[in-house]
């Protein structure tokens, strides 16, 4: 995917142990999290000192102002968080495996007794998360293993740039910090769909208003165009999730829908090489989700981050694109009953 996916952190640092996660895993959680920490250095420090690398500097200046300008023109959390950074010295700063059950776009839950359940675990070693998806493979789940640029602690600790979070350009780093600081200003337990489509949502809006305070007109039609493209790429996925689902509640042996979702896998991969054939100029930004193995813990990590996105854009544009009237808005909607909380978002007529 164009966007790698962020994490949420804060339940496997702070929440008790529960009977379902091990000690080893929230050991594995804090050791890598604290690692992180302690390699933090003060962006304005690394600024205005000389040894610092022009391209490092650079970057580091662009970040400031991007911090500074979520604080305030989007109304996030003034606070320390993506004031310090941090050279980890890896792709990836922590991996997340997913699972579902190979007939069933269900992700796999995991709960946590504090903060709720997330579709996903996270760990700091990569040999440990691919070791724990083979493990749930082994159960018969499908399984995914993606690496995360970035993660939250939702404010409980300064969440420090990270050298993951540069390799791309000034808008993508601009996403990540208003995605994941959306995170400390509106947060929904047991409801990780509500909680990543809104912060999405801050983060498209976010990026727009930043490039265009720039004056960056270029570049806004850059990012808008890769919006444009994400949406068509996210429509193939939802499609062939469509196709999966009849495939699965419908009949058939056990072997004639393994072989009827290996098909609707295919089509999804000649569906993505006309698109990017006739109406993307050969883009290819999507050809690595494309090439690597798709199945059911793929195709679900997909959807908790992307389905409601729309939604929340509209509820954006009916709050007169005021921040923090949508802000109110969303921890509205995110005081109901779950049974009701996704309906309410789909539905909302109004901002109050």
């Amino acid at each position: 995917m164009q966007r790698t996916f962020s994490l949420i952190l804060l339940v496997i640092l702070v929440s008790p142990l529960s009977g379902c996660t091990g000690v080893s895993y929230y050991a594995q959680s804090l050791s890598g999290h604290v690692e992180v920490m302690a390699g933090r250095r003060d962006v304005g420090r690394l600024i205005e000192d000389a040894s610092t690398p022009d391209t490092l500097r650079a970057k580091m200046a662009a970040a400031r102002d991007i911090r500074l300008f979520a604080s305030e023109a989007l109304a996030l959390p003034d606070n320390a968080s993506y004031r310090s950074y941090v050279d980890i010295g890896r792709d990836y700063v922590t991996w997340a495996v997913f699972a579902a059950p190979e007939f069933s776009l269900a992700p796999r839950i995991w709960c946590f007794s504090v903060f709720g359940c997330v579709p996903y675990r996270g760990y700091f070693s990569r040999e440990t998360a691919e070791r724990t998806a083979a493990g749930l493979a082994r159960q018969g789940f499908d399984v995914h293993v993606s690496g995360v640029t970035a993660y939250s602690t939702l404010g409980w600790f300064s969440d420090p740039l990270l050298s993951t979070m540069l390799r791309r350009d000034e808008s993508f780093l601009a996403g990540l910090v208003f995605h994941e600081l959306a995170h400390q200003r509106v947060y929904v337990d047991d409801d990780s769909a509500f909680n990543e489509a809104f912060a999405v949502a801050v983060e498209q809006t976010g990026v727009k208003s930043w490039l265009r305070a720039r004056g960056d007109t270029a570049g806004l039609r850059r990012y808008e165009a890769g919006l444009t493209r994400n949406a068509a790429f996210l429509a193939l996925v939802a499609q062939t999730r469509v196709e999966l689902q009849a495939i699965y509640q419908g009949p058939g042996s056990a072997a004639e829908k393994r072989a009827a979702k290996a098909d609707a896998i295919e089509r999804l991969r000649a569906r993505h090489r006309r698109m990017r054939a006739r109406r993307w100029g050969g883009y290819s930004g999507y050809d690595a989700w494309i090439a690597a193995p798709i199945n059911n813990a793929k195709i679900a990590a997909t959807s908790v981050y992307n389905d409601r996105v729309p939604a929340f854009l509209r509820l954006f544009a009916l709050c007169t694109q005021d921040y923090p009237r949508f802000y109110a808005a969303v921890a509205r909607l995110g005081a109901l009953d779950k049974a009701l909380r996704a309906k309410a978002v789909e539905t909302a007529a109004t901002c109050e």
